[in-house]
């Protein structure tokens, strides 16, 4: 990445408040609060904030459900948030709402300002009506059946079942969710972004250094198939700040929700005093602005957000850091199998340091998903941090102290080999500043090895045992407990907690620029315990723990009881299904994606293109060429961002790298059903 300027505004990705923080929330947060923390050990000015995205249909709902304010509802959110955020030692500056005073007069001028410069539009459009309630119904308020896959009960904007996304004014015999009735179509005045306008703009800053290679491939997908107008209003009742001058119409939650970042820190500035809001927002800033989000926002940041902030003439943002996803023994986070861990139940049984260091183990620059396996996080907690690190201390710290009155020796037993651990300095910098944490782990560990091993050499247990020797056993113990120094110091950025402990048991600071100088000839206090071994029984405690916070569907036994059976059909619904025979005539990648194959299929004298989500099982697709597979013929076609899927390819296995097709030999042909 390019260099990065004294004066850094860091934030991350704005919690929705209608949920707990899960652990899935906490990797961006761990990732950007050890960056934040690194950048403020090497003198930067660096001010990180967040805040809880409080607007939108949902909350409105929640709120009803529960029977309270919307109002009260996000400030108890909003206190849960911030104490989760704490229990993980996230260092932020503020943490504020985007229902503020602050947010709703920034909203308002930056509104104000893209309609002044010609960016807002207006266009009557139809919309469903509830009659009963008098009021337009959000696509949240809206359920229908699914016009894709037939799917009944789903909401107006996208399938839970397929995942299509579509408008309300296409689901199947749609229904008010507020009053049950049968909702009707009506015109309304909305007000439209002009993002087709900043199309020029937007292709150059993607390509600016400002995304990873990989988002800004992502992106330019959009703009080949043609940026189209953002719709930024929604109709009242709706939990937002109302349009100026547009009575009854409300800004779209995703309007002024990155706006937020804006808002928190202005909210910072007005509580501190010493701050200018306008030396890091203005058009001209020479301050950075960064971004850290997850994948599955990176449209809303990387497209509508900076052509906002450019058509309001503030600065754009000086990068875009965007991670993958958490997995949880490699798979989805799983309420059933007690994977969904919220941060609360997380804490509960760890230490905040633990899933720190593991995160950091596994983060690089890039936006690869990252697994949580409990059985190797236990493992690796115990044999890095324990037995590696903090042995260190323990090997020789008790000498210290019983032997020279807890002072340490005036000069080291090999000052070459605490020299190379301090010469690695800019190497483990580089790796932290390019967010490349995974890397900056391994190298610290590789020394933790090399510290170990000249314990191991050194023998102190021996030496104390010989005569006329204590000089040098000082010697070779402040050399341990020197190398520790210098190794907890490179990792204080990752273990707060453990640092923190750690200074207190050296008496000394631990700070980047004190490197150079070992710690002579002062006093350390008596070692105690800095971490204890961490158990696999609390990981199974706490994966119980959060089986026993859902309320189960119902009770399921045997092999099924970690996938539970789904909602039953009827018999008549399952004879609908008409399975044939195919016969594979061609199999390839599908470009932009690292799940699916491409598959054209012989069904006896009709071809059809299907998309199936066996890549991993079947990394060379042209082995599959001439194979036989049983495939749903009659399903509707499916329009997917690749092309249209006609039909869904079936196999056997218990999924990933196991999925089994049919050989060519088996005695059936292209076009027979099966049944």
């Amino acid at each position: 990445m390019s260099h990065v300027a004294n004066k850094l505004l860091v934030t991350c990705a704005l919690p929705y408040a209608n949920g707990s923080i899960h652990l899935g929330h906490i990797l961006e947060h761990i990732q950007a609060d050890i960056w934040v923390r690194y950048q403020r050990m090497r003198g930067k000015e660096v001010h990180f904030i967040c805040a809880d995205d409080a607007h939108g249909t949902p909350i409105m709902l929640k709120a009803q459900q529960l029977g309270i304010t919307p109002e009260a509802m996000i400030e108890e959110m909003s206190k849960e948030h911030q104490q989760d955020f704490a229990g993980f030692n996230i260092s932020y500056d503020n943490y504020h709402s985007t229902h503020s005073e602050e947010s709703r007069q920034l909203s308002t001028k930056i509104y104000l300002a893209l309609k002044k410069n010609g960016h807002i539009k207006s266009k009557t459009i139809s919309q469903l009506y509830d009659e009963e309630k008098g009021m337009f119904l959000p696509d949240r308020f809206v359920k229908g059946t699914c016009p894709k896959c037939k799917a009944q009960d789903q909401y107006g904007d996208n399938c839970e079942v397929c995942g299509s996304t579509y408008s309300p004014t296409e689901l199947i015999n749609p229904r008010s969710v507020v009053s049950g009735s049968t909702p009707v179509m009506r015109e309304t005045e909305h007000y439209f972004f002009d993002l087709p306008a900043f199309s020029n703009m937007l292709q150059e800053w993607i390509r600016s250094g400002a995304l990873q290679e990989q988002v800004a491939n992502k992106m330019q997908e959009w703009f080949d198939s043609g940026l189209q107008q953002w719709d930024i209003t929604r109709d009242a009742p709706y939990f937002g700040f109302e349009i100026p001058d547009a009575p009854g119409k409300y800004f779209y939650v995703w309007l002024d929700a990155p706006i937020g970042y804006m808002s928190s820190f202005l909210n910072l500035c007005e509580k501190r005093g010493d701050l200018s809001f306008d030396e890091f927002w203005n058009k001209d800033s020479k301050a950075d602005l960064y971004h850290f989000i997850g994948k599955d926002i990176v449209y809303f940041h990387s497209l509508f957000w900076p052509a906002m902030l450019e058509g309001s003439e503030y600065r754009k943002p000086t990068n875009l850091f965007v991670h993958g996803y958490v997995t949880v023994n490699g798979a989805k986070m799983s309420k059933s199998r007690g994977t969904f861990i919220t941060a609360r139940a997380y804490l509960d049984h760890f230490d905040a340091d633990c899933l720190r260091y593991y995160y950091a183990a596994k983060l690089s620059s890039r936006i690869d998903d990252i697994d949580l396996n409990l059985e190797d996080f236990v493992q690796r907690v115990n044999s890095d941090i324990v037995n590696k690190v903090v042995n260190l201390a323990s090997r020789t710290a008790g000498f210290i102290s019983k032997r020279f009155d807890g002072k340490l020796a005036n000069t080291l037993d090999d000052a070459k080999l605490y020299q190379h651990f301090v010469d690695m300095k800019d190497t483990i910098a580089q790796s932290f500043e390019n967010r490349e944490f995974g890397k900056a782990i391994r190298e610290i560990m590789a020394l933790t090895d090399e510290a170990n091993r000249y314990i191991d050499e050194k023998a102190p247990w021996v030496v104390a045992k010989q005569e006329g020797q204590d000089a040098q056993l000082q010697a070779i113990c402040t050399m341990g407990i020197n190398l520790f120094r210098v190794l907890m110091t490179y990792l204080k950025p990752v273990l707060p907690s453990l640092t923190e402990r750690s200074e207190a048991f050296l008496q000394n600071q631990l700070t980047w620029d004190a490197l150079e100088q070992p710690l002579l000839g002062q006093e350390i206090t008596k070692f105690k315990a800095l971490f204890n071994r961490i158990e696999m029984d609390k990981a199974n405690a706490m994966v119980e723990a959060s089986k026993s916070t859902i309320a189960p569907v119902k009770e399921v036994t045997g092999p099924l009881a970690d996938d539970p059976i789904q909602e039953t059909i009827k018999f008549d619904d399952f004879a609908k299904i008409d399975m044939r025979i195919a016969e594979i005539k061609q199999a390839d990648f599908v470009e932009g994606s690292d799940k699916l194959l491409k598959l054209i299929l012989d069904l006896g004298g009709e071809t059809r293109q299907v998309f199936s989500g066996i890549r991993t099982a079947y990394p060379d697709p042209k082995v599959l060429e001439g194979r036989l597979t049983v495939m749903v013929a009659n399903l509707a076609p499916r329009k997917m961002r690749f092309g249209i899927s006609e039909g869904m390819v079936m196999a056997a296995g218990p999924g990933d790298k196991d999925i089994f097709l049919l050989s060519p030999d088996s005695g059936a042909k292209p076009g027979q059903q099966v049944k």
